[in-house]
């Protein structure tokens, strides 16, 4: 039963994460005007089919991806021209519609250049929705307000007082007790706080922060006083969902950042199957859980995307920028040569890393 819900739990978390991120694609393309022949969630052989308003909506067999297919160049008449396929006018928006119908080749850099930009927009986007929900189920949401000292408290001895607001730790800024915590590693050390105290911007030099600990010396929590629960406002879950997204996000650029410098090898990391063990994991917590995943792992699809490796959307980008700044577009040869050593490169990566998490399952 575990293995089925998994299973089922598992391709909801793909689907939705590439489904959020081929549509921003598709959303884009049909705004500036670009036909899209199809539209596909999967690759491999043909599940189901559905085609509407000139685009062919494509399910196939295997989830680990998806794709949209743009027009294809029509071919020319025996004048020597090109028709374009009529379709309905849309309205003006940031980036106008030109000619309706064209194909991807035919529209501006600009142009181009939002449409494969708004995939790992959407995957962003997805990822902050997933967060508010997480955020408004919470049963509290901690500010940073010092409403309780634990007995013998060393940060109540060094200066610290009830009814402080921390604004400040260490130089930077604290705004929910979930930020106020990444200051605070468990251990006995001295910090410079800014609090709000009667009013006024008080200056704390040395304030020493204790974890708390139960009977048997264990540590239950990293700081020696409790905060003041903040209630449920707009205001409130928007800043609490910030710091989240703000938190995955260098979490992911970091590990991206240790990858590519050699402080972590490639067999840290994690492909498909290791990310179902994950989810397998997170169904066994429950749902928020299995909403924290999905949220993890949308970010960090659309952090990837962008990144400047060819047959990547960041590569792309790259291209795409130095043709618009400059009215000239990167050889298209040299382009192809480039993506397609990048997609071998990563599909060799997709086969090692598949093989390290086989290894570490069986």
């Amino acid at each position: 039963m575990t293995a089925i819900l998994t299973g089922l739990v598992s391709l909801l978390v793909f689907g939705v994460v590439i489904l959020v991120h081929e549509w921003g694609h598709f959303w884009a393309a049909r705004h500036c005007g670009i036909r899209v022949e199809e539209f596909s969630i999967g690759f491999g052989p043909k599940l189901w089919a559905w085609e509407r308003g000139g685009t062919r909506y494509t399910l196939r067999l295997i989830p680990l991806g998806g794709y949209n297919l743009f027009s294809t160049p029509p071919e020319p008449d025996e004048n020597g021209e090109v028709a374009l396929p009529v379709q309905p006018p849309r309205k003006r928006g940031l980036f106008p519609v030109v000619v309706q119908g064209q194909e991807f080749e035919q529209a501006g850099a600009w142009q181009r250049f939002f449409v494969t930009l708004w995939g790992a927009v959407m995957n962003f986007l997805l990822g902050f929705v997933v967060l508010v929900v997480l955020v408004c189920s919470m049963a509290n949401l901690g500010g940073t307000q010092v409403v309780q000292f634990v007995d013998g408290a060393s940060s109540n001895a060094t200066g610290l007082q009830l009814q402080d607001t921390i604004v400040m730790v260490d130089g930077q800024r604290v705004r929910t007790a979930n930020s106020l915590a990444q200051h605070f590693d468990g251990t006995a050390r001295s910090h410079t706080m800014s609090v709000l105290r009667d009013g006024k911007l008080v200056q704390l030099d040395q304030v020493t922060v204790a974890p708390t600990t139960d009977e048997e010396g264990r540590v239950t929590s990293g700081v020696d006083f409790r905060v003041a629960a903040v209630p449920k406002t707009v205001h409130n879950v928007l800043v609490q969902t910030g710091e989240y997204f703000s938190y995955y996000s260098t979490a992911i650029l970091g590990g991206f950042w240790q990858l590519a410098t050699g402080k972590v090898g490639v067999d840290q990391l994690s492909g498909p199957i290791g990310t179902v063990s994950a989810v397998r994991q997170a169904v066994q917590y429950g749902w928020r859980d299995v909403l924290s995943l999905m949220a993890l792992l949308t970010i960090n699809v659309g952090i990837f995307n962008l990144l400047p490796v060819p047959a990547l959307d960041g590569c792309k980008l790259l291209f795409l920028l130095f043709e618009a700044l400059t009215g000239r577009a990167v050889p298209q040869k040299f382009q192809i040569a480039v993506n397609t050593v990048g997609m071998v490169l990563l599909l060799w990566l997709m086969l090692l890393v598949t093989m390290q998490d086989i290894t570490r399952i069986f």
